[in-house]
């Protein structure tokens, strides 16, 4: 009787030893998985069936991710995965150079401007590669992440000025991934405009140049290479839509006889930062209008 209750007692351990090894496999699996919102950035085939796909989430970053069976006429993503979806995705982050994997993406929104206006079709897509571009893998942004929810959003229903919606949208990029120009104080010398008596800023105009990353004094014009010159209400523009809190923005009007400096200034900083300009910018010609 003793040995069999040994016995017994032994088998009852390694049951429960196994059990328990089996609990925390499933745990580690349910533990390793991530979830958050996400915004659609690019899709690419992968293999016959798969995808890789680059979303900007909003706790965890850029993440690049194999979505397996994407490309299945019966996918279990649908339409989760089309460009500037938004949606929530479980995914399995993986570590080094491999790739995560989505298990899971359910779609909150998606974005219909081409039904509308080809225009904002255009700015959306603009929107993508500029985060795609602009962000790294793994960096968080929660901000950058509300900023281009609120963007695409516009965007798609034309609840606001399409300039005015870009322009808040590319400084803002520029802001939350530390590229955005010096415009309050020359970039050489550092003075500001409030105590400075430069008579460029009295006379109402400005020097700025992308390549030396803000505005100039007319003390330091000399160093300004590739530079704009532009008057008093665009300068305030690009004050205005660069703003930290990117809320109080007004979106609903844009600055009248402003667009095309503007444009220019935004044009020359985004081809420094790229070392070439946007794919999307042919396309965008008409937010220079007045």
């Amino acid at each position: 009787m003793g040995l069999w209750t040994v016995g017994a007692v032994e088998i009852a351990d390694q049951n429960s030893e196994s059990k328990g090894t089996s609990d925390r496999k499933r745990g580690e699996t349910a533990m390793g998985t991530e979830q958050d919102d996400a915004i659609v950035l690019r899709v690419t085939p992968w293999s016959e069936t798969s995808c890789v796909v680059t979303l900007l989430t909003r706790q965890q970053g850029k993440r690049a991710l194999v979505a397996k069976g994407a490309r299945r006429p019966k996918s279990p993503f649908e339409a989760a995965l089309d460009l500037l979806s938004l949606c929530h995705v479980v995914f399995i982050p993986k570590t080094g150079d491999a790739l995560d994997i989505l298990t899971e993406a359910r779609l909150q929104r998606r974005f219909r401007a081409a039904s509308r206006d080809l225009l904002r079709l255009y700015c959306g897509y603009y929107v993508a590669e500029l985060l795609d571009r602009l962000t790294d893998i793994g960096d968080s942004h929660p901000e950058l992440f509300d900023l281009a929810v609120a963007t695409i959003e516009q965007l798609d229903t034309g609840t606001a000025d399409v300039r005015s919606v870009v322009l808040r949208f590319e400084l803002g990029v520029l802001r939350h991934t530390g590229h955005l120009p010096s415009l309050e104080r020359c970039v050489e010398c550092g003075v500001t405009w409030e105590s400075s008596t430069d008579e460029g800023e009295q006379q109402g105009w400005y020097l700025f140049s992308a390549a030396g990353g803000g505005v100039y004094c007319t003390h330091c014009k000399d160093r300004a290479r590739q530079s704009i010159r532009m008057g008093a209400a665009p300068y305030r523009a690009l004050l205005a839509y660069s703003q930290p809190d990117w809320r109080r923005i007004d979106v609903d009007t844009f600055p009248d006889n402003s667009a095309r400096v503007v444009r220019r200034v935004v044009r020359d900083t985004m081809r420094h930062l790229l070392d070439r300009p946007p794919r999307m910018e042919p396309y965008l010609q008409d937010l220079q209008r007045s």
